[in-house]
């Protein structure tokens, strides 16, 4: 063990302005992300109209965001490993303001699918490099539960794209709205300019000096340890439960079968994703309350599956019982803090950042199949009077509620660190 990796668990626990404010900044950062990552729900009826999308363009749209994001995790990795969190994210908020522009400014389908795609790229770093920054200021016994406040603050993005985004959208616009998004990203940009280092005071991680075989290696290495598929699988199924519901079927789902307009379903997006956020702070130090990963991250795989499933087999339940139902997927998809820590226990601390980066091509990849695969299926249906038909909804919240107890009873089998 190097002399930084002895200064470091003491540097950590001193719970200084600065690294309030790292942790603080970089929340901000992930604001950002969420917001992003979840805005098409509320205005896609709006984008619809105004472009004339197509359900598979509404699905390509939106899934376009997760293609991209997943494909840069496991360079990203790399980079992490190599050049640093903070660069890394400094590089990628530049990305994040060329795409809020280019989907602001966009007039057509392709414009959109473009500007999404660049939110993508640009986002990509803006949980990863946090939670590798979190790795080297704390010590191990404190990741997840730094990772779930993480997730927890945010989260608080996705609540921003529900019935505020709808408020914005009814006031400015939704171009206005992401124009300011992006000015918001620059004066992040510049916070973590000034004030966000790789490393506690006091320490100084040196540099891994892979060449780019190594480094591969490496990424191979992980995939290979043993029970990470079983983890990767289920980060492939029980996060995108919130990316289908809130991050996009859920506003058409509102109007087209119960009738709510622009703010009616933002409001009841903004309880599911409410939700989330209690969860994330939940789900974050639960592995030391049942003084294990696996059984925290079965109960919230459970209570997902459940969601979904009773989506699909009421079909229309009372206005109550649906809000409950959403509710429930929000608050169970909370728990991605654990799977990144269940993974993360698992390696060296060498492969922390091709190890998270992984597992978020799971998150990543999993919500660009759920929404392009359900805007597919949904788009074989005939629409009526513009309004997609009940029988759609039930199906795609179906096929994913079983695609969750696949993930679920995969992981069972799963092993732990001792």
């Amino acid at each position: 063990m190097n002399e930084s990796e002895h200064a470091r668990p003491r540097a950590a626990r001193l719970i200084s302005t600065v690294a309030l404010a790292i942790v603080a900044t970089l929340g901000l950062l992930y604001i950002v992300s969420q917001f992003l990552r979840n805005s098409v729900g509320v205005i896609a009826p709006n984008l619809a109209a105004e472009i004339g999308l197509s359900p598979m363009e509404i699905g390509v749209l939106s899934s376009i965001y997760f293609l991209v994001f997943a494909a840069v995790q496991l360079p990203l990795g790399v980079a992490l490993d190599r050049y640093g969190p903070k660069l890394c994210m400094l590089a990628s908020v530049a990305f994040t303001v060329a795409g809020c522009v280019v989907f602001a400014w966009a007039q057509t389908a392709g414009g959109l699918i473009a500007g999404r795609a660049l939110l993508g790229f640009g986002t990509a770093s803006f949980l990863m490099a946090p939670v590798a920054l979190y790795a080297r200021w704390f010590p191990p016994e404190r990741f997840s539960t730094l990772a779930g406040i993480h997730l927890g603050i945010g989260s608080l993005g996705a609540l921003f794209a529900t019935a505020p985004l709808a408020f914005a959208t009814a006031s400015i616009g939704w171009r206005a709205t992401f124009l300011a998004v992006g000015v918001i990203a620059v004066g992040i940009g510049v916070l973590i300019a000034l004030i966000v280092s790789d490393d506690p005071p006091g320490v100084k991680t040196t540099p891994r000096r892979e060449t780019l075989r190594e480094s591969v290696a490496g990424i191979w290495q992980v995939i290979r340890t043993p029970s990470m598929g079983r983890i990767f699988f289920v980060q492939l199924t029980a996060y995108p439960s919130f990316v289908l519901v809130v991050g996009l079927w859920g506003g058409p789902y509102l109007t087209h079968i119960y009738g709510y307009d622009l703010t009616g379903r933002g409001e009841i997006l903004f309880i599911a994703a409410l939700a989330q956020i209690l969860g994330s702070f939940f789900w974050g130090p639960a592995d030391r309350f049942f003084g294990s990963y696996k059984v925290p991250i079965l109960i919230g795989t459970g209570s997902s599956f459940v969601g979904l499933a009773l989506l699909a087999v009421l079909g229309t339940p009372p206005v109550a019982l649906l809000v409950a139902l959403f509710a429930l997927i929000g608050f169970s998809t909370g728990m991605t803090s654990l799977v990144m820590s269940h993974g993360r226990s698992l390696v060296p601390p060498h492969l922390l950042g091709r190890c998270i980066t992984l597992l978020n091509i799971g998150t990543m990849g999993g919500g660009f199949m759920v929404q392009f695969v359900s805007g597919a299926l949904i788009d074989l249906f005939p629409t009526e009077g513009g309004a997609y038909p009940l029988e759609a909804y039930r199906l795609v919240f179906g096929l994913h509620a079983g695609l969750v107890l696949i993930g679920g009873l995969a992981y069972f089998r799963s092993r732990e660190r001792a």
